[in-house]
C-alpha cells in the first residue's frame, strides 16, 4: 500500500456542510501495509525478503522505487494489472486525523501471479530464520492461499508469524503465530475479550480449533497478552505514551516481534520489545518506524528505573551486546568482587567506563548495588570462568 498524507490547517467549517475546511500545507507519501513492516525491519537492521503485489500503475511505480531504496531488503513486487495498488489518503491538521480515504482493489490476485509469488517463496524459505505474513484483505492471501505459504514455510521447518486479518482464522492453520487485536479475536471466536480471562479463553480457542501454537493479543492501551497451552499467560502494559497516530503502529509490533524471535529471543522477551517499539512510533505523526538506536535506548532507560532489571545471566549478557556491537559500541569487562565498595573501586569503576561504550561487570558479590551505580550497564552475577566471559563477550576493553 502506498501511504499518502496531506496536512494543513482547519479555520473554519464549510458553508456547504457542517465539516472542516483544510487549507493544505504540504503532502506525503510513504510505505503502507507489508510496506511499512518491512520499513520497520530495514530501520531495525535486519535481512529481510519482501514478496508483495502492486498494479500496473503510478502508486505502483512509487511503492517500487520506495522499496527499492530500503537498506538490509531484497525486493520482489509482482504486477497484476487487473487491479489498482492501494492508496490510503489521510487527511491532517496538526496532530489530528480527519479523514481517510482508501482507493484501492481488494479482489483475489491473478493466479499466475500467485504461482509465482508462491513459487519465489518457497525457493527464499531456506535462506531466512522467520516468515511473516501481513493480511490486510486486499487479494493475495484471499481465501484458502494462505494457507499455502503457511504449509511450504512448515515443510521448510520456519516459523510463521501471521498478522491476520478477518473472521476465518482457520486459513492460518498450523501457523506458529497469530497476532490479533481486541476486535479481531473478538470476531474469530464470537466470544466476549473484556477481561484478562475472556481474552485468554479466546485466545485459547484459537490455538486449540486451528493448530497454532501461539497467539500475542494486541490490546490497545491495555498492552499485549502472550498466550500458549499449558503455560501461564503473560501480560504486558503499552508504554505510556501521549499519542499523536496510531497508523501502523500493528505493523511495527510484528516487525519488533519477528526481528526479536529472529535474534534468539524468548517470546516474552520479544514482546516486550514489539511492545517498546510501539509504544515509539505512535508518538509520532505518519506511519512510522523506530530505529535500533531509540529501541535500545528505550529499552536500557527501562532497565535503569530498577537496578534489579540490570542484573543477568551470561547468555542475556550475550545477547544485549550483539545489539551493542551492531550499534558500534565499544564493551569493557570487569571482573571482581569489589569488596570493599571503596573510592578506589569507584574510581576503577570510572576508569573502565572511560575506555567503553557500555561496561559489564562480573561479580560474585552486590550485584544489585554495583547494577545502581551510574558506570556500570550491565551486571552478570555468579562465578562465571573468566574464559567463558572472554570466549562469549569478546570485549573491547577487559579487567579481569
Amino acid at each position: 500500500m502506498l501511504d499518502h498524507f496531506v496536512y494543513g490547517d482547519v479555520s473554519r467549517i464549510s458553508p456547504e456542510a457542517p465539516i472542516p475546511v483544510v487549507r493544505v500545507n504540504h503532502e506525503q507519501s510513504m510505505l503502507g501495509g507489508v510496506g511499512n513492516v518491512v520499513r520497520n525491519l530495514s530501520s531495525l537492521g535486519v535481512q529481510t525478503a519482501l514478496l508483495t503485489v502492486v498494479g500496473a500503475d503510478d502508486a505502483g511505480e512509487s511503492i517500487r522505487k520506495e522499496l527499492g531504496a530500503l537498506p538490509n531488503s531484497t525486493i520482489y513486487a509482482a504486477t497484476d494489472r487487473n487491479r489498482k495498488t492501494s492508496v490510503k489518503t489521510r487527511y491532517i491538521s496538526g496532530s489530528q486525523q480527519l479523514l481517510r480515504v482508501d482507493n484501492e482493489s481488494t479482489h483475489a490476485i491473478d493466479e499466475g501471479v500467485l504461482t509465482e509469488l508462491l513459487s519465489r517463496f518457497e525457493k527464499l524459505l531456506a535462506e531466512y530464520d522467520v516468515v511473516v505474513l501481513t493480511d490486510y484483505a486486499k487479494g493475495v492471501l484471499q481465501g484458502g492461499r494462505a494457507t499455502s505459504f503457511v504449509a511450504a514455510a512448515q515443510y521448510s521447518n520456519k516459523p510463521v508469524f501471521v498478522d491476520p486479518k478477518g473472521r476465518d482464522f482457520g486459513r492460518y492453520y498450523g501457523a506458529s503465530l497469530i497476532k490479533p487485536n481486541l476486535q479481531e479475536l473478538a470476531d474469530a471466536t464470537n466470544l466476549p475479550v473484556g477481561t484478562d480471562a475472556a481474552v485468554e479463553a479466546a485466545a485459547l480457542q484459537v490455538i486449540k480449533n486451528h493448530q497454532i501454537s501461539t497467539v500475542l493479543v494486541t490490546r490497545g492501551a491495555a498492552g499485549m497478552m502472550l498466550v500458549r497451552p499449558d503455560e501461564a499467560p503473560v501480560s504486558l502494559r503499552a508504554v505510556a505514551r501521549e499519542i499523536f497516530d496510531v497508523s501502523g503502529a500493528g505493523d511495527t509490533v510484528a516487525a519488533a516481534f519477528a526481528a526479536g524471535v529472529a535474534a534468539g529471543m524468548r517470546m516474552e522477551d520479544a514482546m516486550r520489545v514489539a511492545n517498546v517499539a510501539a509504544g515509539l512510533v505512535v508518538a509520532k505523526v505518519g506511519t512510522a518506524t523506530t530505529t535500533q538506536e531509540q529501541l535500545l535506548t528505550e529499552l536500557e532507560a527501562g532497565d535503569a528505573l530498577a537496578a534489579e532489571g540490570r542484573v543477568v545471566a551470561l547468555d542475556e549478557a550475550v545477547q544485549r551486546v550483539r545489539l551493542w556491537r551492531r550499534l558500534g559500541l565499544k564493551v569493557g569487562l570487569m571482573r571482581s568482587t569489589f569488596e570493599p565498595l571503596d573510592a578506589a573501586a569507584i574510581g576503577a569503576l570510572q576508569h573502565a567506563k572511560l575506555k567503553c561504550d557500555r561496561l559489564i561487570i562480573a561479580t560474585e558479590a552486590n550485584p544489585l548495588l554495583l547494577a545502581s551505580m551510574v558506570y556500570v550497564d550491565l551486571v552478570i552475577a555468579g562465578a562465571t570462568p573468566v574464559e567463558a566471559l572472554i570466549k562469549e563477550l569478546r570485549p573491547d576493553y577487559s579487567v579481569v
